[in-house]
């Protein structure tokens, strides 16, 4: 088996492996196998093969790394982001509060604990979910 071959090869694996894991950054390492391939096709040496496959791999890697930061890459906030969490914005009632702001609620078919973070004071009747910290949801009036 020749040089050019086993960058294939290699190029093949790491794209799989980014299918499986979901990592760009396994992309960027296969464009510089595939450098490899190339420079094996253009009957370089083999060091210049591993050199050029490291720069190329290294260069996009390093690029792309730069771009997500340079646009802000930041996780989303999951207790208060409607994009990333569909519950947020949504209606349930409330019957009853007890003297701390808690109370249990109907949601999705399954008793909720949840509390009143608004403003005015809370009252029985419809609230909107503003927040969810694990399995309790914050609630507004609306």
């Amino acid at each position: 088996m020749d040089d050019t071959t086993l960058w294939w090869i290699l190029a093949g694996v790491l794209i799989a492996a980014e299918l499986t894991t979901g990592s760009f950054y396994l992309l960027m390492l296969a464009l510089g196998a595939t450098a490899g391939a190339l420079a094996g096709h253009l009957s370089l040496s083999g060091t210049a093969q591993v050199v050029l496959a490291a720069a190329s791999g290294g260069l996009a890697t390093a690029g792309w790394y730069l771009f997500r930061r340079s646009r802000g890459g930041e996780a989303p906030d999951i207790q208060s982001d409607r994009n990333v969490n569909l519950d947020i914005g949504e209606t349930v009632q409330v019957l009853t509060w007890d003297e701390q702001g808690r109370t249990q609620v109907q949601y999705r078919g399954a008793n909720w604990s949840a509390r009143y973070v608004g403003s005015a004071p809370a009252r029985p009747g419809p609230h909107r979910i503003a927040k969810l910290h694990g399995n309790q949801l914050e609630l507004e009036s609306l």
